[in-house]
């Protein structure tokens, strides 16, 4: 048995010397035992096998090593935004306890989720933690400026935008499972997909949602941008923009759930101590699934990046108009950055980058504002800000609270057009956008606001990819 089936059976990577000394007394012993079976047994119970002829010396270096990553962390979080629920401090708080974390942060919008809350920020010491990078993997905002005229969004009369309309309706797709007929081309297609086994097995999946939308809170729309000082090459003024959301829909979702699935089944010992961390297993970045994950992880970023490519492309086609300056960031993922004079993997589960200078979009919701704002590299969030407005409270609780009669009224008022959205979607399911920008005011400087005005989500009710 070699070193990576021993990795794979769940033996620490700093006792695999000891445990291939095991398997070679146990080779010359009277009753020879099969491995694959003996080993997972002795990392889940190491105790039941210290007086074992052959193993007892596998068992105590597990058990030194587990006793190594048991040990106290005192590591804090900072927080921002006021009134955050318990929940998301709980997921938080469990989260500092990891003995590979190093620092965390809260951002204003956050909300619990799995493992990290939504608006959570971890960095980890040669560690990366699926669950905190989150199941969208590199879920990504994108605002296109173009040329063209601000008037007819002003007036926003669905006859004169009918152009408009349906450039959102013919380019992109929408749903958990929405797909091309026809795929989409784009270089990220001839990227080497055979990184890992996970993501040789959905590159054809990926081909056919190359350029697609997911469910929930994934939008694509139209709106006004006000830009007070200019943004590039763009002059002070008024524009016309368009805005998404979305992720790297199926794929990443596989992926997330496969070495999610390894990290569990790694560190399984762990859980009847503190069950909190059954979504914040973590893989060590010196083991060859660590590495993987990195790998399909940012794979999944590219594709990320290339579906939102695709949408713009299209809907700008078909509306006939010129793309003049973009604005693009994730969220929904890790970066290895510096941090405290040491390198370490910072994972942004809903939470925009925001070191100094970095631009990134803010969303609020289907009709208040969204803002392109400019990173204040402030160390104590880790150079984060939030993603968006975040959740007040849950989809099912909205689709209970809400009529479609009153926040019809509320987006006619605000000049709004929602050509379709789920309830669980309506403004009153959010915190004030306003509130959260105003609580994160030494995070970043907001440098452009846009207003909805043609709004295209799922419309299905289906469940949510955050």
């Amino acid at each position: 048995m070699n070193k990576k089936q021993l990795l794979k059976l769940g033996v620490p990577h700093d006792c695999v010397d000891v445990a291939i000394g095991c398997l070679q007394a146990d080779a010359t012993s009277s009753v020879r035992r099969r491995a694959k079976h003996v080993i997972p047994h002795l990392v889940a119970a190491p105790q039941a096998y210290l007086a074992d002829p052959a193993y007892a010396p596998l068992a105590q270096a597990v058990l030194a090593e587990l006793e190594n990553e048991t040990k106290p962390t005192k590591i804090d979080y900072a927080a921002w935004g006021r009134d955050l629920d318990t929940a998301s401090r709980q997921q938080i708080e469990a989260a500092c306890r990891l003995p590979v974390a190093r620092a965390a942060a809260l951002m204003p919008d956050a909300h619990s989720g799995y493992g990290l809350p939504i608006g959570g920020v971890l960095a980890c010491e040669n560690a990366v933690v699926p669950y905190a990078v989150g199941v969208d993997i590199a879920c990504r905002m994108k605002l296109t400026i173009t040329d063209l005229p601000v008037g007819a969004l002003d007036r926003n009369d669905a006859a004169e935008c009918r152009e408009l309309d349906a450039a959102l309706r013919k380019g992109t797709v929408f749903g958990t499972g929405g797909r091309w007929k026809n795929p989409q081309d784009h270089p990220v297609m001839d990227e080497d997909w055979s990184v890992t086994a996970v993501t040789r097995e959905v590159r054809d999946k990926a081909w056919v949602q190359l350029g697609t939308s997911g469910s929930g809170n994934h939008f694509v729309e139209w709106g006004v941008v006000d830009l007070p000082t200019g943004l590039g090459q763009v002059e002070a003024g008024r524009y016309v923009a368009l805005m998404s959301h979305s992720g790297s829909r199926g794929p990443g979702a596989a992926v997330c759930q496969r070495y999610s699935d390894i990290a569990r089944r790694k560190l399984s010992h762990r859980y009847k101590e503190d069950p909190q961390l059954r979504h914040l297993a973590w893989l060590m970045m010196n083991d060859e699934d660590g590495q993987a994950y990195w790998a399909a992880m940012n794979l999944m970023g590219q594709f990320a990046a290339a579906n939102h490519e695709v949408i713009h492309r299209n809907v700008t086609k078909l509306a006939g108009t010129k793309r003049l300056e973009t604005v693009e960031n994730h969220h929904n993922f890790a970066w290895k950055e510096i941090h405290f004079g040491k390198p370490l993997y910072v994972h942004r589960k809903g939470a925009t980058p925001a070191a100094a200078g970095v631009l990134g979009v803010i969303p609020g919701n289907m009709a208040d504002s969204a803002f392109i704002v400019r990173g204040k590299g402030e160390p104590k969030s880790l150079n984060s800000a939030a993603h968006g407005a975040g959740r007040c409270m849950s989809r099912t609780a909205a689709r209970k609270q809400f009529e479609w009669g009153q926040w019809r009224d509320y987006l006619r008022r605000r000049n709004t057009r929602l050509l379709a959205g789920g309830l669980d979607e309506v403004p009153g399911a959010y915190k004030n956008i306003h509130q959260v920008m105003a609580d994160q005011h030494d995070l970043v400087d907001v440098i452009g606001e846009f207003t909805p005005r043609i709004v295209l989500m799922c419309g299905d009710d289906s469940r949510a990819e955050d």
